[in-house]
């Protein structure tokens, strides 16, 4: 409850009997006990009223769902580097795994090998940069 265990529950037991005393003791645990009631009777109004306004028994909400463990990064990125590369991919999404871009770069070497668009050379340090006439 309040990161209490049982025996230090005990020894709290003992040191509020002998700060309250025998004489007040009754009157203490009736107060707790009215206590207990009225907390008891204000979560169930609470929990009316929610069925009320939202209309949804609370008993019946799914709480796994919004469970923020659920989302856990690392959790994701697990799952999908694991997931099976056999599910069909639909047309928006972006490419399913390694092996799919493996297989479209393999199958695109011939093609690039035989006749590259442009050629790209290392610049002497401090040779100006040439102006590039197919980006305009």
């Amino acid at each position: 409850m309040f990161g209490i265990n049982g025996p230090e529950f005990i020894v709290l037991l003992i040191i509020g009997v002998l700060i309250i005393g025998p004489s007040r003791l009754p009157e203490y645990t009736q107060k707790l006990a009215n206590l207990v009631k009225e907390v008891r009777r204000m979560a169930s109004g609470a929990r009316e009223q929610i069925k009320e306004e939202v209309g949804i028994d609370i008993d019946d909400v799914d709480w796994k769902k919004y469970d923020p463990r659920q989302y856990d990064p690392r959790r994701i990125i697990k799952d999908a580097l694991f997931e099976d590369d056999t599910k069909p991919v639909s047309a928006g999404a972006p490419a399913a795994g390694a092996a799919a871009a493996a297989a479209t770069v393999a199958s695109a070497a011939p093609a690039r090998a035989q006749a590259p668009s442009r050629v790209i050379e290392r610049l002497a340090p401090g040779e100006p940069a040439p102006f590039d006439t197919e980006a305009t």
